[in-house]
């Protein structure tokens, strides 16, 4: 399995319509706002590494108002 956590910045007053659509993609199992550089991280869980590059790539980025997203991938001990 594959973990990804992917830093969201939308452009200036859609972080709540982001969100929202955030909420529908079902391999998003956490979303939280932040304050600062970012406006929101997702938790995404995905098969394998290549899987969680497309689901960021076809479903995140085109999202209306996503201007910018940053994936750190974390492993499993």
């Amino acid at each position: 399995m594959a973990i990804g956590f992917v830093l969201i910045s939308t452009a200036p007053a859609k972080e709540h319509e982001v969100y929202e659509q955030l909420q529908t993609v079902p391999e998003i199992v956490e979303l939280h706002p932040l304050f600062g550089e970012y406006d929101l991280i997702a938790k995404i869980e995905a098969d394998d590494f290549n899987i969680l590059g497309q689901i960021v790539v076809d479903k995140v980025r085109t999202i209306p108002g996503v201007i910018d997203t940053k994936t750190l991938t974390g492993i499993r001990f």
